[in-house]
């Protein structure tokens, strides 16, 4: 199975920086099965294995996510949430974030375009930061990171946190979980919020303005990923490995 944050569109593919895994999990492909039962009217599952699905099943889970965060942080312990969509207009999904910065949650968005939340209102949104980065390419992937008390958990899908998205669309959240997988969509993150270069940083004005680059190093994040996918490129393999085919004879 190949799970994705975009589509199959060669046009798109050349303009849009999209994620996406494959995987063989007996648990995902039931999953992915059961969506497709449901498309075609055939049947509803009785409960997912992985794999969240709007528009009945996925606001939920966002929900339910964003609430254990902000009662780790009601309980002391350390609570971060790390996002990365497109936008971000879902007055649910604002509400919890609300909350769970209200609680103490560190919380950080990667939000390419439209985002109506509010950062730096007292005691509502002070822990929040939100960053647009615009570049040669068109970020759209959808990444989540929740810390959830060490067990950290990363979720990849096709929905942004807007109500057509969670709504009225068919979207799906799918796990990463091989620890490898993991640690390369962290350090996704992790390099965009340390761009200095093309990103933009949300004021509590509603203003965005470069990132201060005093005592900084000057980072692109798209050239360090473009970089990145040049030195993991296979290298060709020195001298041609060739046969010769040789044509069956007619049996006389």
């Amino acid at each position: 199975m190949h799970l994705g944050t975009g589509n199959y569109n060669d046009s798109t593919a050349k303009l849009y920086t999209d994620c996406g895994i494959f995987t063989c999990d007996g648990a995902i492909g039931e999953d992915a099965t059961a969506v497709f039962n449901m498309l075609s009217g055939y049947s509803e599952p009785l409960s997912w294995n992985e794999l969240a699905v709007a528009p009945i099943w996925l606001r939920t889970k966002f929900t339910k996510l964003i609430r254990r965060e902000t009662k780790h942080a009601k309980e002391g312990k350390p609570a971060k949430i790390i996002a990365k969509m497109n936008s971000l207009c879902d007055p649910g999904i604002i509400e919890s974030l609300y909350e769970a910065s209200a609680a103490g949650v560190k919380i950080q968005l990667i939000v390419r375009g439209i985002c109506c939340l509010k950062v730096g209102i007292q005691g509502v949104s002070e822990n929040i930061e939100v960053r647009s980065i615009v570049g040669n390419f068109l970020e759209h992937s959808r990444i989540f990171y929740f810390f959830n008390d060490g067990e950290e958990e990363i979720y990849m899908g096709s929905a942004d946190w807007m109500p057509r998205n969670l709504d009225r669309r068919v979207e799906i959240l799918f796990p990463v979980l091989d620890d490898e997988l993991k640690k390369r969509v962290r350090h996704i993150l992790d390099v965009e919020l340390a761009d200095t270069l093309k990103a933009h940083v949300l004021h509590a004005d509603g203003n965005y303005e470069k990132v201060d680059r005093r005592g900084k190093i000057a980072l692109s994040s798209q050239d360090v990923f473009c970089r990145e996918a040049m030195e993991n490129v296979s290298k060709p393999s020195h001298g041609y490995q060739g046969r010769v085919f040789i044509p069956a004879e007619p049996v006389e």
